[in-house]
């Protein structure tokens, strides 16, 4: 095998963002006092976080900006009188603490980081970002959290990840791999940064991007096999 640095994205990789945002939103608008959700109102809301989040990727909004706007659209759309602020509070204490791991999540990490150095390479919040993976049980395989908020910088900038290769063991660009769900950030990011990329695409869908995968796999436990870890 030849990778010895293996850069993991964080939600929708190892950690089921989708899950643990649901159940978040759900307490938060409980806490708001909204027991009965509206029709189309956490479509509403996603829709509304995913284009900020883009946003946010091209630099065109903050990161501050995004995490209390995304519910004054909502709320706005939907006529209700909620603080939008302590939506946002409510909303971030609680996905800090509500985690759910994708399948082989542990034992991927622990198998790469037995052979090599496993890093967190994350747009998201960190000292969220941080909380979740210590709630996840992975902390102990994890070298190293790189987050756009302490760099500056966001996934698919190559600044990005030069910051993030700072924190790692020397290495050679041949060496490294980036494993992430999204073509755009991830694989783009891998491209530009000039180093390997899996595309962990677990529902197949079809690659309409620029961005090239050196590698694809519809399941985690299918990464240490395919990168020809000793023993896989």
């Amino acid at each position: 095998m030849k990778h010895r640095l293996f850069l993991f994205d964080l939600d929708d990789t190892l950690l089921d963002f989708r899950a643990s945002e649901h159940l978040s939103f759900q307490h938060t608008m409980q806490a708001l006092g909204l027991s009965t959700l509206p029709d189309g109102f956490f479509s509403q809301y996603q829709a509304n976080n995913v284009a900020l989040w883009r946003a946010f990727e091209l630099g065109e909004v903050t990161k501050d900006f995004l995490k209390v706007e995304r519910f004054r659209m909502t709320f706005l759309a939907h006529k209700l009188d909620l603080d939008p602020e302590q939506a946002s509070d409510t909303y971030m204490a609680s996905l800090a603490n509500t985690v759910v791991l994708l399948d082989g999540a542990r034992q991927v990490c622990a198998a790469l980081a037995a052979v090599g150095e496993v890093g967190i390479i994350t747009n998201g919040v960190e000292h969220i970002q941080n909380q979740r993976i210590a709630s996840s049980g992975l902390k102990d395989y994890i070298s190293f959290v790189a987050t756009s908020e302490a760099c500056g910088h966001a996934k698919p900038d190559v600044r990005f990840f030069e910051y993030a290769a700072q924190m790692a063991r020397p290495f050679t660009k041949d060496q490294a791999i980036i494993i992430g769900d999204r073509l755009d950030a991830d694989i783009l990011g891998a491209n530009r940064y000039g180093i390997d990329s899996c595309w962990f695409n677990p529902e197949r869908l079809a690659n309409t991007s620029q961005a090239v995968p050196t590698f694809e796999v519809a399941a985690l436990h299918q990464i240490p096999a395919m990168l020809q870890v000793p023993g896989a």
